[in-house]
């Protein structure tokens, strides 16, 4: 049956730094926040936004102009709470009609204390951001803060550049993940590995858990280790290989994970690294990394492969293939920094980002998108067997 939830709409009131301000109605919780203003063109999967680490200390806009009317439940979290700073919706649904559904969105923004703007104009804020770039907002309901007020505190709140949020994110100490996917999750179920052969270390900058799910499909014993974990305490756990997660803020900010990673490239082990860890993996390959003007953030991206592939076949096989992926960065490994002995793997079709790295004589790739997200396409899954079989050369 249907749901209906009750909004008790009161105005509200989107100011960014540029002065730049945006009116509508709060749907959550009626709290001031700052954030990186920031918009997402996939038209569904909000509930695995809301709580994606990598979103840490932004306020997301969704493109597309009908939010919520699938509402939310326990089983499609990426992480134990929210991270986002606040959800930015043209309209916001005020009914919810989905077998799944536990729960409609404004009363789920309400009981974990975030803030939701409706009935402002996505469009134009949209359009601004591609403008004038990404940039840092205030967002509140509170009727004694003036626009000005707003626009103060969103020129006061520090910038994402030079940001480490990773250390946030992560977290406190050591566990053990066993979860693997949903056999409702596939077109075509797979058969559970009893028996894991290969143990992963993976470090959590902010990792999201149908990471961890295909990790333990493809025949992984995984064990999550903090941030800030040394190189030799990694390495004493005898793993087979060493991922590195997503996450959100600057990759040139988590310095002591570049250096770690260092270390870890010369233990000679496969690591496989996917957004913050791509990028975290570039800087200790010896590359740069840049802020994008306004990023990429989406489930829909064109990525090509210019490489012989990684994995046969890769959207129709051989090199040349193009795959439609998700996205959610900020940054990116800078054209022309990197060393010989790393060559590009995958660039984005839109702007010609660079989307893959591998090194040409060590087991080391890389991807600076989602290929766990799994936005309809399940192009980019190969990758993690691409992983378990450099783990078993290896051995």
């Amino acid at each position: 049956m249907p749901q209906e939830t009750n909004i008790n709409f009161i105005p509200a009131t989107l100011a960014l730094a540029d002065g730049a301000v945006f009116h509508g109605q709060s749907f959550g919780a009626p709290i001031t926040v700052t954030g990186e203003v920031v918009f997402n063109t996939s038209m569904t999967g909000y509930q695995e936004i809301l709580t994606d680490p990598s979103y840490c200390n932004q306020l997301v806009t969704m493109t597309c102009p009908h939010i919520g009317n699938v509402g939310v439940n326990p089983e499609d979290v990426e992480a134990a709470r929210l991270w986002v700073a606040g959800l930015i919706v043209r309209e916001v649904s005020r009914t919810v009609s989905n077998w799944r559904a536990a729960q409609p969105l404004p009363d789920y923004l309400r009981q974990h204390n975030l803030p939701g703007l409706t009935e402002v104009d996505t469009r134009a804020l949209v359009r601004h951001i591609r403008s004038q770039g990404a940039m840092m907002a205030a967002l509140s309901a509170d009727s004694t803060l003036s626009a000005d007020d707003l626009v103060d505190m969103a020129r006061a709140a520090p910038s994402m550049e030079g940001l480490d949020l990773a250390k946030v994110v992560t977290c406190s100490k050591p566990y053990h993940w066993q979860e693997g996917v949903p056999s409702e999750w596939y077109t075509n179920p797979k058969s559970k590995i009893q028996n894991p052969k290969w143990h992963v270390v993976a470090y959590d900058f902010g990792i999201k858990h149908n990471i961890l799910r295909l990790l333990v499909d493809a025949g992984c014993r995984v064990t999550v280790v903090p941030a800030s974990t040394p190189a030799k305490d990694a390495l004493a756990l005898q793993p087979d290989g060493i991922f590195l997660s997503n996450g959100p803020g600057d990759p040139a900010a988590v310095t002591y994970a570049v250096e770690e990673t260092r270390q870890l490239i010369d233990s000679d082990l496969p690591i496989f690294g996917i957004c913050l860890g791509h990028q975290i993996l570039g800087l200790a390959l010896g590359g740069e990394t840049h802020k994008l003007k306004f990023g990429h953030r989406g489930g829909n991206q064109p990525v090509k492969e210019i490489t012989p592939p990684l994995f046969p076949p890769l959207s129709g096989g051989g090199q040349g293939g193009v795959s439609i992926t998700s996205h959610n960065h900020g940054f990116a490994v800078s054209p022309g920094s990197l060393p010989n002995q790393v060559e590009i793997t995958h660039i984005n079709l839109n702007d010609d980002c660079i989307e893959g790295l591998r090194h040409k004589t060590r087991p080391i790739f890389s991807i600076q998108y989602h290929p766990e997200a799994s936005p309809g396409p399940h192009d980019a899954l190969g990758f993690f067997n691409r992983f378990v079989e450099m783990m078993e050369k290896k051995r």
